[in-house]
């Protein structure tokens, strides 16, 4: 039976992407977590808090001192506007910063002036006793440390506590790759479909696996960030860095029956530039895209697999069959090479595992 993809979802109505910053020219929210600010509700003496999670920043935040509350919002719009982060890191700094202030205000604090470097300590080890990952208690640190250097350079902060403060190193698990032959089995699975959902996901797929993007960069893609000629895309990666990545024929062969059959069947007003539609015509979105690879590996017997795990799967297929180092680090738009080098270990790992079957003296 052919695998039948899950249901999608397509951009809001609106305009394309313009550029690489597109997604970043929107006006700052009023707040840090985008609400409309209310008034703030008094906290009394050993009232119990709302836990440190996504859904109780936008709480914790509005019950923060008032200056604290200016000063999260002021670095939010500092980290969109100024230092031009994506959307996704502005609300995990935020989230963090709402955290750590609300801690600092249970012990009394009012203002950031009144951050120490025991309140930072002190905000870590509740993370870690609540079960905080050391690759979440890195990224913890590092938010504190960037918005004490900004508090101090904007005159919040008399000296700068987050200089002394140290972060557990991250521990990086290895990640989940699939061996060639279930990477093909994914990629080629919605062959039997000839409709224009069953070319759009081969494409996707195709794409992923090929080229090692991320699901973000994937669906950002215009028609015209494809070089036919050359089978190279561009693409904006973190950081708004553009950069060229190769694909091979076979994801050649799926954009061309997409682009030919497949899109003008979904394209209407809504699509613009879009290279990937979704059911309704829109921009193909990365939750949409996510659900595609999900849905196939599952139709296929393979283990759960999302756009990241291909992304991963390329860069260790590449390094195994022989790309150095460098220019996996360049195709994946990785910034520092320490970050591709843990596919050199995953490599090792195969290997090992391959020898202790095999061998006779393993």
């Amino acid at each position: 039976m052919t695998p039948q993809p899950p249901h999608d979802a397509t951009a809001p109505t609106g305009p394309v992407k313009a550029g690489p910053a597109a997604a970043r020219t929107a006006r700052a929210p009023e707040t840090a977590t985008g609400k409309a600010r209310t008034p703030k509700t008094a906290t009394g003496v050993g009232e119990a808090r709302a836990p440190d999670s996504a859904a109780g920043t936008a709480e914790m935040h509005e019950r923060l001192p008032a200056a604290m509350r200016d000063a999260v919002d002021d670095f939010a719009r500092h980290l969109a506007a100024e230092r031009n982060r994506s959307v996704h890191t502005v609300r995990a700094y935020v989230g963090d910063v709402v955290s750590l202030l609300d801690h600092a205000a249970t012990g009394g604090a009012q203002a950031p002036a009144d951050l120490t470097l025991a309140i930072l300590r002190g905000w870590l080890a509740r993370r870690r006793a609540a079960g905080d990952a050391r690759t979440s208690l890195a990224r913890h640190a590092a938010s504190a440390r960037a918005f004490t250097a900004w508090a101090k350079r904007e005159g919040l902060l008399e000296t700068d506590p987050g200089q002394r403060l140290a972060s557990p190193k991250a521990h990086r698990d290895l990640p989940t790759v699939l061996r060639a032959e279930q990477a093909e089995t994914l990629v080629t699975s919605p062959s039997g479909r000839p409709d224009a959902v069953g070319l759009r996901d081969r494409a996707v797929l195709e794409l992923l696996y090929g080229t090692g993007i991320r699901v973000s960069e994937l669906c950002g893609l215009d028609l015209g960030d494809v070089d036919r000629m050359r089978r190279v895309v561009r693409v904006v990666g973190k950081g708004d860095k553009e950069r060229s990545v190769p694909y091979g024929l076979p994801a050649d062969q799926a954009l061309t029956a997409w682009l030919r059959h497949g899109r003008p069947a979904l394209e209407n007003a809504q699509s613009g530039q879009a290279l990937l539609l979704g059911t309704r015509g829109g921009r193909l979105q990365a939750g949409a895209a996510r659900r595609i690879v999900d849905g196939y590996a599952r139709a296929a017997g393979l283990p759960h697999t999302s756009p990241h795990d291909l992304r991963h799967s390329a860069a260790t297929h590449l390094l195994e069959g022989g790309a150095d180092l460098r220019s996996v680090q360049e195709m994946l738009g990785h910034a520092s090479l320490s970050s591709t080098q843990i596919y050199t270990h995953v490599s090792i790992e195969r290997l090992r595992s391959a020898y202790e079957q095999a061998h006779p003296r393993a």
